[in-house]
């Protein structure tokens, strides 16, 4: 096996930072020394088959992102990054590992969907990655295949309170699911918003001519993703299973989560870097068609109603409790273009997997949150909350060797042609400028990223077999 000395850099986790010596014997962290430490007198660096000079950086857990819809079948096309090339990006961004959604339909069972999704990644993934599953069709049969989900270590189930027709589910199924998941320990996640309103909503648009991209999220108003939170929420309680809502976009849909969490309920919100950058007015208001490149569900929010300050203190106080991407890529051409004249036939996503670890570091470079948040929301809490810790998520011995060497003194250019390897022909965030940059990126004890050039392989990545979550009160 090989052996991995990170020298002279500042190891930093949730509670601190140290400058600290990080030893790798093959796919583990075996020990955290003093800086330049002998062991039995013999100089360690001399001893061991790679030393990484990490002089002046940070070296933190590798990313793991919780959200990613790779190959994801969505409005009469797919997703644009298959496992291989998603990945990839992920690598390169200092993400080492990702979740995935399995997707059931009305009709299929829920295990030979899973089957079919561990067909589409094995062999084929730069990281390591787990699934959730989609519930599109709560029924006994679903009900009765979660506890076996369970123990094959897919242990969190989502549902949609959006989509009706496709994925939703009414009150009552949702209600039944949670009854299951608090039964079995597993952890319900929600597509939060009033899905039934909505699509009025959306007819009404398209029936006065309202057809560009900005109406997509004019017509899924922030007070129906607080209505369907707050829906989730007592649900949750009625039935004590632990909840977790996705992809919150709205501030008043998080003041729901820190309301229930004050009071003592197993409640955690997830943001993404699209809600807290990104605006209705600048991105989905492009002209012509170019909002298009941003319709994703929840919608970009009003800037001028405050969401994105609040939902960076929303991280702060610990309301977030992970940041992910919800990484569901498609092309313009031939795939965005499907709704030209019809924002309702746009397929909905944004790809970011490969930029979550730079857009939020900019938040410590610009004072939002500190370094030790940023590796909480973006690494540790997201492996507790979804069984993966301590193997992943932390720079400690027994740890899987995950480990991102990030340059405070770097800079990273985000755009077409600079940093963007997803199968995209367009990047949301062309143009970003980071005041930093990912320099090195291990995967359990491989080097599979260093200086912008990808070094992995892509059937280097394994299934994570998860527990139940360790987030829990």
């Amino acid at each position: 096996m090989t052996t991995t000395l990170i020298s002279g850099g500042t190891v930093v986790s949730p509670t601190g930072r140290q400058l600290i010596d990080v030893l790798i014997d093959g796919e583990k962290i075996v020990a955290l020394l003093s800086p330049g430490a002998a062991t039995f007198g013999v100089d360690l660096a001399a001893g061991v088959d790679r030393v990484v000079d990490a002089t002046g950086k940070y070296v933190v857990p590798g990313g793991v992102d919780a959200h990613t819809h790779m190959e994801m079948p969505f409005g009469g096309t797919t997703a644009s990054d298959s496992f291989e090339t998603g990945t990839r990006a992920a690598a390169l961004g200092g993400t080492t590992t990702i979740v995935d959604f399995a997707v059931q339909t009305p009709g299929q069972r829920l295990q030979d969907t899973m089957a079919a999704w561990h067909e589409k990644a094995s062999g084929n993934c730069a990281v390591d990655y787990g699934f959730h599953q989609i519930i599109g069709d709560v029924d006994d049969d679903a009900l009765s295949a979660m506890g076996e989900l369970i123990s094959e270590g897919v242990s969190s189930f989502k549902l949609f309170m959006a989509y009706p027709g496709v994925y939703y589910s009414t009150d009552g199924q949702i209600l039944r699911a949670m009854q299951e998941a608090s039964r079995t320990g597993a952890l319900m996640m929600m597509h939060a918003e009033n899905g039934i309103a909505i699509d009025e909503l959306v007819k009404q648009h398209i029936a006065r001519g309202e057809t560009s991209p900005y109406f997509h999220g004019a017509s899924r108003p922030w007070q129906l993703e607080e209505e369907a939170t707050h829906r989730a929420i007592m649900l949750a309680e009625v039935t004590g299973a632990p909840l977790y809502v996705v992809h919150v976009s709205a501030k008043q849909a998080l003041e729901q989560i820190a309301w229930a969490r004050g009071r003592g309920q197993n409640v955690f919100g997830e943001t993404c870097p699209q809600y807290l950058y990104l605006s209705l007015e600048e991105q989905l208001g492009a002209p012509g068609f170019e909002g298009a490149k941003w319709v994703c569900s929840t919608p970009l929010r009003s800037r001028a109603e405050g969401h994105q300050d609040e939902l960076w203190k929303f991280i702060r106080t610990g309301d977030v409790a992970g940041v992910a991407t919800d990484h569901c890529p498609f092309c313009m051409k031939g795939q965005k273009e499907l709704g030209l004249d019809d924002f309702s036939k746009i397929p909905n996503g944004i790809g970011g997997v490969e930029h979550r670890m730079d857009l939020m570091y900019q938040g410590v470079a610009d004072g939002r949150i500190t370094l030790e948040r940023w590796v909480e929301v973006c690494s540790t809490t997201p492996a507790r909350m979804f069984g993966m810790y301590p193997r992943k998520g932390i720079i400690a011995p027994g740890a899987d060797a995950d480990v991102v060497i990030y340059d405070p003194r770097g800079h990273t250019s985000i755009g077409v042609g600079r940093t963007h390897n997803m199968n995209m022909d367009y990047s949301a965030w062309e143009g970003y400028e980071i005041d930093g940059a990912v320099d090195t990126v291990l995967s359990r004890g491989a080097v599979i990223a260093s200086r912008g050039e990808y070094l992995g392989v892509k059937r280097h990545g394994r299934f994570v077999k998860r527990g139940l979550s360790q987030n829990l009160i």
